[in-house]
């Protein structure tokens, strides 16, 4: 364990919470951890809220220099790593290349652009990610009267959201159906649309953008492919990630929906890791590759990903396997909740649903089952979380429920 040599790359909650744990577990090692932004690690699910104007930026931000010096982590901040060198175990950085014994890649993912005609070098047309969007979308939200947000992601929501938080003129653009449609049925999806009428959202389904109408080098409107022209003073896109994979082009890495890896959080490279957004990881509970990109998984894998990291070539070391059932629950609007944790169809087109609806309390509970196995679940409404526990719990032993119980399951409480 002498003089043992950790590499990093990416600085997110992921490959920030892995360093902290090699810390603890290796006083005696060098870490260096890479971030191509300027900053240190902030809290990327109270960006919203700072959007909002509800949290400052100094809340925002998680951790200082200050604190990276006295964990002994060598930050480079605003530093690409351009390439992996398995044959030599380094990476190279700037110029330099930086030996590792063992490799933890936490790129995440970026956003995609819209490319729509106008779109390209718009002023006022902005992804929302970091710390640096989340700045320009504010200022611009200081004098816009007109919004609109484009997409059916959690993105565009968060973005709708902010927008008509601000006292701005609000118009979403939603290519399907449906908000989150590939998860939600049509009475969920109408539960969210509800809450977004209720604060004063326009609500345009199955509309993309034909054309950004620009004067000036700002779009001035947005013109939907079913021709209506609405004048707007930002645009905000929330159309999905491209996952930041290319790190790993021609190191024998497998990739597909993102950097394979087994429970372990190791890829098919002895001693290369990956974490966060951009791990297809191998989950025992599910049994099977997924990505999830949610603040409570990217913790998760930082601190398995470090254990591993620390205990591999140890001999007699054991390592650890992923244990956790991904969640997340947001506020959704002023008047409405969700709450997802687990698979979801989402994920596989196999999954059997259990529903129900309360429309006085404004509740929606549906639950997955995969060959009578139980293995996710959704609960929208306030107060509508009883029996999370109980379902969580479920998910991990991997409880079965034939059909004739599984409604039951819909009247879970706490006991």
């Amino acid at each position: 364990m002498a003089d043992r040599r950790y590499v990093i790359v990416g600085n997110g909650f992921a490959g920030t919470t892995a360093a902290e744990q090699l810390r603890k577990a290796d006083p005696a090692c060098s870490i260096v951890l890479f971030a191509d932004e300027p900053y240190c690690l902030y809290n990327r699910i109270a960006l919203p809220p700072m959007l909002r104007l509800q949290v400052t930026e100094q809340k925002v931000i998680m951790r200082d220099m200050a604190w990276h010096e006295k964990l002994r982590i060598d930050l480079r901040l605003s530093t690409r790593v351009d390439r992996i060198n398995v044959a030599d175990q380094t990476v190279l950085a700037a110029g330099r290349e930086e030996p590792y014994d063992a490799l933890l890649v936490a790129t995440g993912g970026r956003p995609n652009l819209a490319t729509s005609p106008g779109a390209e070098g718009a002023q006022n047309v902005y992804n929302f990610q970091y710390m640096s969007d989340t700045k320009a979308i504010s200022q611009a939200l200081e004098t816009a009267k007109v919004g609109v947000a484009v997409g059916g992601s959690f993105i565009a929501y968060e973005l709708a959201e902010a927008f008509v938080s601000r006292n701005v003129e609000t118009h979403w653009l939603i290519r399907g159906p449906r908000f989150l449609r590939r998860m939600l049925d049509e009475a969920a999806g109408e539960l969210l649309h509800d809450a977004a009428r209720a604060d004063g959202v326009h609500l345009h389904f199955g509309e993309e953008v034909r054309e950004f109408v620009r004067s000036n080098g700002a779009v001035t409107k947005v013109v939907t492919t079913t021709g209506e022209t609405i004048d707007t003073d930002l645009v905000g896109i929330g159309l999905g990630l491209t996952i930041n994979t290319e790190l790993c082009e021609g190191t024998g890495i497998a990739t597909r929906t993102g950097i394979v890896t087994d429970e372990h959080l190791e890829t098919d490279v002895a001693g290369i890791f990956s974490a966060g957004d951009c791990a297809e990881f191998y989950d025992p509970i599910a049994e099977q590759h997924y990505r999830m990109g949610t603040w409570n998984s990217a913790g998760a894998h930082g601190k398995l990903a470090a254990h591993n990291m620390a205990v591999h070539g140890v001999e007699g070391a054991e390592r650890k396997m992923f244990d956790v059932v991904p969640e997340y629950s947001s506020l959704v609007f002023s008047g409405q909740t969700i709450t997802q944790f687990g698979l979801s169809p989402e994920y596989r087109d196999d999954i059997e649903t259990e529903v129900s609806v309360d429309a006085d309390k404004m509740w929606y509970r549906a639950l997955y089952f995969l060959e009578d196995r139980f293995v996710g679940a959704v609960l929208i409404g306030k107060g509508n979380r009883a029996g999370k526990r109980r379902y969580l719990d479920a998910i991990k032993t991997k409880a079965r429920f034939p059909k004739p119980d599984r409604r039951a399951l819909l009247d879970w409480t706490a006991e």
